[in-house]
């Protein structure tokens, strides 16, 4: 496991001044430490990933906050290589909207599913505003005992910080979540707030950020599990 590097591509685009961009590599770099693991990360700008955009070598996908995206089109492609290929998933805030995004279309078949933040006129806007918006908000998570998110904390009942705005179309939910895409993840309220594929070794999806936690030296668990996920051989 720790003799060769792992890549990972962190699906967004770049922008320093964004808190979970300074995050990120931060709480890569402690997860790395902490398992004697050598790992690499490539920001993949969303506009650069095409059809052509080679994305067999990276080992795991993070699809990162701070959308809407400059290519929608180039997030989502990403993403459903991650899923298709069976590549470690992790998508925190923007990537949460996303994954639910990707699934609607290409696995729903809900060809005109919309993100409500780009087309808030669409009759299919499985992401819409939130009743309360979660920007700077810190609130309590309830997690599925058993599921691999609540494996990663080692407990069901977490506090995470979030920068968010749009959240699942309460809607859709229930056609959203099925057998394959489950609700693992409840805040105080019991709003939806994470999400795993269940015939995937790892996919899973929050609206908080968890790499906040980098910032103030701690190792946030779910980065930790994830890059444990993308050391597995294929």
């Amino acid at each position: 496991m720790k003799n060769r590097s792992i890549r990972i591509a962190l699906i967004g685009d770049y922008d320093p001044q964004v808190t979970a961009h300074q995050a990120i590599p931060v709480a890569l770099g402690l997860v790395a430490e902490h398992l004697g693991q050598a790992l690499q990360f490539e920001w993949l700008a969303t506009e650069q990933i095409h059809a052509e955009t080679s994305l067999k070598d990276f080992d795991g996908f993070w699809c990162v906050p701070a959308s809407p995206y400059k290519s929608e089109e180039g997030a989502l492609r990403a993403i459903r290589f991650a899923r298709e290929q069976q590549r470690p998933f992790l998508g925190t805030c923007g990537g949460f909207q996303h994954a639910v995004l990707e699934f609607s279309r290409n696995v729903l078949g809900w060809v005109d599913a919309e993100h409500g933040e780009t087309s808030p006129e669409s009759e299919r806007a499985v992401l819409t505003p939130l009743t309360c918006s979660l920007v700077e908000a810190v609130d309590s998570i309830h997690l599925v005992p058993g599921s691999l998110i609540a494996k990663a904390y080692e407990t069901s009942q977490i506090r995470e910080g979030y920068r968010c705005r749009f959240g699942v179309n309460p809607l859709f939910e229930a056609e959203l979540l099925n057998d394959r895409l489950q609700a693992v993840g409840h805040d105080s309220a019991g709003d939806l707030r994470a999400i795993e594929l269940e015939d995937h070794p790892f996919f899973v999806a929050t609206l908080f950020q968890p790499e906040r936690a980098a910032l103030k030296g701690l190792m946030p668990p779910l980065v930790r599990a994830f890059v444990e996920a993308c050391a597995e051989p294929r």
